[in-house]
């Protein structure tokens, strides 16, 4: 932790200003030796800048750049911090960055900045998560949520969690001295309503899953049915653009195409695939084999008819009559009309799938899980809770297996927040962050 590290901080290539982040206990001697400042970087006052030209070990200069100071605890890492502005590109980041090694600093391992910030009291580990998701995002959706548990909106709900349990969880151990007659008689039903109230909150966290996962991975929407059913345009009209040949002719889509649309700022990869039949010539079959082996992969199947003759269509799936124009339907169909009334099909089909992928409208005001990390503990703490009720539900015997589950539940929700881990873990959670992170 007392080692300085250096790494770049933008992204690699071309580009008008690249900036590398040096951090560390000797982060202002090494700032000293590159520049050749009348008032050298380590006199400066934390929070503002300088302009400076920065030399190699021969005396020749390496850029000039304009230089940024935080002193510990007020920097992101929580240490002694530099940043360099320098000009962006191949050679130059490069170059001031080995000569920052010749200085003694060591290039930073992926996610060590933010795993610095953590261990440094900067932040909880949902937040420093949150920091990845922020980066990774794929929608504006995604990353104001991201943005939210950045600023501690997980934390603010899991934290009173954790406490609540761990009290309880202390006050049960400290009751293991006493003897089953000097607890109120109805120490146990008490204790059962408690933790089912605890167990509650665990459940509304849970179920934020379903939406925090489609936001960072988006949903995968097939579209199927017969030949000339409409797929292709269906999937034009729902991009916006024409994406896919659409012809009167069947079989003019021989592989699936895939193509992402935001709807409600979740990702949907729309698929458009072969018509579902007993294909004439060999390239065809392949392409309904690969329908087949999406279709099993789908969240979500629209399947297209146009109201003709045709075998049933796959089990669960969304099933919309196109052509309403050409041939009349039943009114409790879902119909639509691509050519004659698009605007309405496509809202029609968007609705469609709000609800089959159970999509709440609007902004998540309520704090949501990140990732699945954190959705197995909670799964253990949430289980854990509901067999210490069952355990307390059961009278006398029940009271030393309830402490154990207390136990368990209280470590689970420590491991989401980092209040108890482990190098292992840190290595695992870190690991998928870039360098500059």
């Amino acid at each position: 932790m007392s080692e300085s590290i250096a790494a770049l901080a933008t992204a690699p290539g071309m580009g008008g200003v690249a900036v590398i982040r040096l951090s560390g206990d000797t982060v202002y001697d090494i700032a000293d030796r590159l520049t050749k400042l009348t008032v050298p970087p380590s006199q400066r006052r934390p929070g503002t800048f300088a302009y400076a030209t920065l030399y190699d070990a021969t005396g020749g200069v390496l850029d000039d750049a304009i230089l940024l100071f935080f002193r510990a605890p007020h920097s992101y890492t929580g240490e002694d911090t530099v940043e360099l502005h320098v000009h962006g590109g191949q050679v130059v980041p490069q170059r001031v960055l080995e000569r920052l090694w010749e200085l003694g600093a060591r290039p930073a391992q992926p996610g060590e900045f933010t795993k610095r910030a953590f261990l440094n009291g900067r932040m909880d580990l949902t937040q420093a998560e949150a920091v990845a998701d922020i980066i990774a995002a794929r929608s504006p959706r995604a990353e104001r949520a991201a943005r939210a548990n950045l600023q501690g909106r997980l934390g603010q709900a899991l934290v009173p969690l954790y406490e609540d349990v761990l009290a309880h969880s202390v006050q049960v151990e400290h009751l293991l001295d006493f003897d089953e007659g000097e607890l109120p008689d109805d120490f146990f039903e008490a204790a059962a309503r408690r933790l089912k109230h605890l167990a509650e909150r665990t459940q509304a966290l849970l179920a934020t899953w379903h939406e925090s996962k489609l936001m960072r991975e988006g949903a995968l929407v097939v579209l199927a049915g017969k030949p000339n059913a409409g797929k292709s345009t269906l999937l034009n009209l729902l991009l916006g653009y024409d994406r896919a040949i659409v012809s009167n002719e069947a079989g003019t889509t021989r592989d699936s195409i895939e193509e992402t649309f935001l709807l409600d700022g979740i990702p949907i990869r729309l698929t458009d695939t072969a018509g579902l039949r007993e294909a004439p010539g060999a390239v065809e079959r392949e392409g309904v084999l690969r329908t087949k082996a999406l279709l099993e992969q789908a969240d979500v199947v629209l399947y297209l008819t146009d109201g003709t003759t045709e075998d049933p269509p796959p089990e669960e799936a969304l099933v919309i009559r196109t052509k309403a124009d050409l041939v009349p339907v039943a009114s409790d169909c879902l119909a639509i009309s691509a050519q004659q009334n698009p605007q309405h099909a496509r809202e029609t089909v968007c609705q469609a799938l709000r609800s089959a992928l159970k999509l709440s409208q609007g902004e998540t005001a309520h704090a949501t899980l990140a990732n699945e990390r954190q959705l197995a503990l909670l799964t253990t703490a949430d289980r854990a809770l509901r067999e210490a009720i069952h355990a307390f539900n059961q009278g006398d015997w029940g009271y030393v297996p309830a402490a154990q589950r207390l136990r368990a539940a209280t470590e689970a929700l420590g491991d989401i927040l980092g209040r108890t881990y482990a190098d292992d873990l840190l290595d695992r959670v870190f690991s998928t962050f870039c360098v500059g992170k």
